[in-house]
């Protein structure tokens, strides 16, 4: 740069031996790079290099021929070597990483350059040659001289297109941008002084060709880029930026206004324009029609997305609604099959989501061999299948759910490993009774829950029955759901009796329902309910808050006495359950230690680590703990050294049977000395009879609960119940 900025002698031979030097040794590095990158990456390094040594060869011949008295030897064979250079260049750049793997996306990119390089044909005509005189354009050089820069800035086109947005750009692939680039200001700056006359060998302008040469050695020394993940893959790319898109068009407005520019004052239009206009036009149709055929793949994949499920195969939702609406058109007969798979989130949660939908895959695959041509089995989403029946086929829906639960029988490895759900069915038949296909869908689904109460592996066919049970349900459901803020739910209290001394130690809370049409409502009528909507939730907080000011207004008779509230599985996930408590207490004035909240074994068995630790909270706060229904459970043992539980509740069903059946004495036997090894009081439930005081006395039970000591009563009945007179009588 320096000798020809400089203008020192001799410096047109300065530029052409840098020129093959720098050339040579970038082709040099491109094979060395080959070499060490893996073999998706070679082919693209090994024509760079080949795009290279064409690079110095040409250079080679073009200075022989200069210095044998040719002063710019433009001759077919130097042309032709730098053309066939940017070929093996365009076709590195479409052998790289990043590059479209189809050949319709490579035509797309190779055309997209082509667009952008024939449409500066007519523009570098009106900037390069307007002010020449026809005369001077005599020489094809000065007019297809014109075509150097357009091919260097259709490859840098084609760099843009490859980079994409799907990735990070590659680190060479911006240096080879930049080579390009250069190359293509080169180039341009090189015809248009050729085409005024003020070019001459060693001008300044030519640093550019080895600086362009320079740029390709750097990027072959980059190192190897990480490979490609096959998640990553698999993930859909994102959109490219709208100038990506446009990138191909914005030069042909141009290109349109340059060719009324280029018209001669005879009213012609230069060759070469007119040319590349048509060539213009042509490639443009080209394009179109790739699109044209793109858009039309695109829009078959995005009607498979939108009516297929990508897991098992099967027709999804949408497809099954719209058959079904068509079905209710043409008129019956038609039937739907409604299946959910039974214990499938045990699956989930025990083998992993990967099990999970190996096992819908398996399932779909023996529903639609059971199936076969008599209806059409669909997936509507998570582990809920359905199968519509429709048409000419006389098959029975009862004999299609036979088939399906015996398809659906788990063989005997699956059995062993537990990674085969049952699956309940619900049948509904379209009738007069069916206004659209919503109520169809409802009858099915009624039928279906029919089916879950029923037991697995089952099915059942709405009835009218089912159908104004589940109505019942609803309204039920509606009506809970205003309970509360209308205040028609109250509180019951059960005393809780020291069985050595008679007198009441504590009293469980228990929430009933005066309903305004149905009457008096016992918890197991509406609490199964209140738990399946989450409704649970504000009645749980309701009864702890009911139950604290109840009890802050005992205190004065029996200070000792404290309160039980039974709490949900679904408050005792919630973070929130520990300020719900502490405001309770304190808003009543009652000492902490005063409330037991008392939680059944499956809610704490079911409890993650987070769950055991809001419990500890409470115990350090000073709440006591009870584990209801005690010996109801499947692995309790497991969990009371991690439970900070204060007491355990023997449920009924054992004290039930004290006096009939001795395996029963020492289940409750057993239970009271194994809570006696963990500091644990016990408290029998559901003691009715005098021999069963004296059984879970004589086996050393602290407390007891039951209509023995007491039937649920107000807080009036209660308090009653805690004076000195009443105690002496228990």
């Amino acid at each position: 740069m320096t000798w020809l900025v400089a203008a020192l002698p001799g410096a047109a031979l300065v530029s052409d031996l840098t020129a093959i030097a720098v050339s040579g040794w970038a082709g040099h590095a491109c094979v060395r790079a080959a070499r060490r990158h893996p073999p998706p990456l070679r082919r693209f390094w090994v024509l760079l290099a080949v795009t290279m040594g064409l690079a110095a060869l040409g250079r080679t011949v073009w200075t022989v021929q200069r210095l044998g008295d040719d002063a710019l030897p433009h001759t077919v064979l130097i042309g032709a070597l730098f053309t066939l250079g940017i070929g093996t260049g365009t076709a590195a750049l479409l052998c790289c990483a990043a590059t479209s793997r189809n050949v319709v996306g490579r035509a797309r990119t190779v055309l997209d350059g082509v667009i952008v390089g024939l449409a500066l044909i007519p523009i570098g005509w009106v900037v390069v040659f307007r002010d020449i005189a026809d005369a001077d354009l005599a020489d094809p050089l000065r007019t297809f001289g014109l075509l150097y820069p357009m091919l260097d800035l259709m490859q840098l086109t084609i760099l843009v297109a490859v980079a994409g947005p799907a990735r990070p750009m590659w680190r060479p692939l911006a240096a080879i941008g930049a080579s390009l680039g250069t190359r293509a200001v080169a180039d341009a700056a090189y015809v248009s002084l050729f085409a005024h006359g003020s070019y001459a060998p060693g001008h300044p302008i030519d640093v550019c060709w080895p600086l362009s040469y320079l740029l390709i050695g750097v990027a072959a020394h980059y190192p190897s880029p990480p490979a490609w993940d096959a998640a990553e893959e698999a993930v859909e790319p994102p959109l490219p930026p709208w100038w990506r898109v446009a990138l191909p068009y914005l030069p042909v407005g141009g290109a349109i206004v340059a060719v009324v520019l280029a018209r001669r004052p005879t009213g012609q239009t230069p060759h070469l324009v007119f040319v590349g206009m048509m060539a213009l036009l042509g490639v443009l149709a080209l394009r179109q029609g790739l699109a044209a055929n793109e858009n039309l793949r695109l829009v078959a994949r995005l009607r498979r997305l939108a009516y297929t499920d990508q897991l098992t195969g099967l027709p999804n939702r949408l497809t099954f609604t719209r058959r079904l609406r068509r079905a209710l058109r043409d008129g019956p007969p038609v039937a739907v099959l409604l299946l959910d798979l039974d214990g499938f989130k045990q699956v989930n949660d025990r083998f992993g989501h990967v099990t999970g939908d190996d096992l819908l895959t398996s399932i779909a695959g023996r529903m639609k061999a059971a199936v076969a041509d008599d209806g059409t089995v669909v997936r509507l989403g998570g582990d809920e299948f359905a199968v519509l029946v429709d048409g000419d086929r006389e098959v029975r829906p009862e004999h299609l759910a036979e088939r399906l639960l015996d398809a659906l029988q788990p063989s005997p490895g699956e059995e062993e490993a537990g990674v085969h759900p049952s699956a309940s069915i619900g049948i509904a038949e379209y009738g007069p009774q069916h206004a659209s296909h919503t109520d169809l869908l409802r009858d099915a689904d009624i039928a279906m829950y029919a089916a879950k109460a029923a037991g697995k592996s089952a099915y059942r066919t709405c009835t009218a029955a089912l159908r104004e049970a589940a109505v019942g349900r609803a309204e039920l459901i509606a009506d809970l759901r205003r309970a509360v803020d209308e205040e028609q739910l109250h509180l019951e209290y059960q005393p809780i009796v020291d069985l050595a001394t008679g007198e009441v130690r504590s009293a469980e809370a228990l929430v009933r329902w005066r309903h305004p049409r149905l009457g008096l409502l016992t918890p197991a009528r509406f609490l199964p309910l209140a738990e399946e909507t989450g409704l649970i939730l504000p009645i749980d907080r309701w009864v702890i808050h009911e139950a604290c000011r109840a009890a802050a207004t005992w205190r004065d008779r029996n200070p000792d006495a404290t309160v039980a509230v039974n709490i949900a599985a679904a408050h005792l996930r919630r973070p929130d359950l520990i300020a719900t408590v502490t405001s309770a207490t304190a808003g009543a004035g009652l000492a902490p230690r005063a409330l037991t909240l008392e939680l059944t074994e499956s809610a704490l068995i079911e409890g993650s680590d987070a769950v055991l630790d809001r419990l500890r909270q409470l115990r350090e706060l000073g709440i006591r703990i009870a584990i209801d229904d005690f010996g109801t459970g499947y692995s309790s043992l497991s969990y009371l050294h991690r439970i900070p539980a204060t007491e355990l509740k023997i449920d009924r069903s054992f004290v039930a049977r004290l006096g009939e059946d001795s395996r029963a004495y020492a289940t409750v036997e057993m239970v009271t000395r194994l809570a006696d090894a963990f500091d644990l009081t016990v408290v029998a439930e559901g003691v009715e009879t005098d021999r069963q005081h004296e059984a879970v006395t004589a086996i050393g039970c602290v407390h007891g609960q039951g209509w023995r000591y007491g039937r649920p009563t107000g807080l009036a009945g209660l308090r009653a119940a805690l004076t000195p007179a009443a105690r002496n009588r228990t």
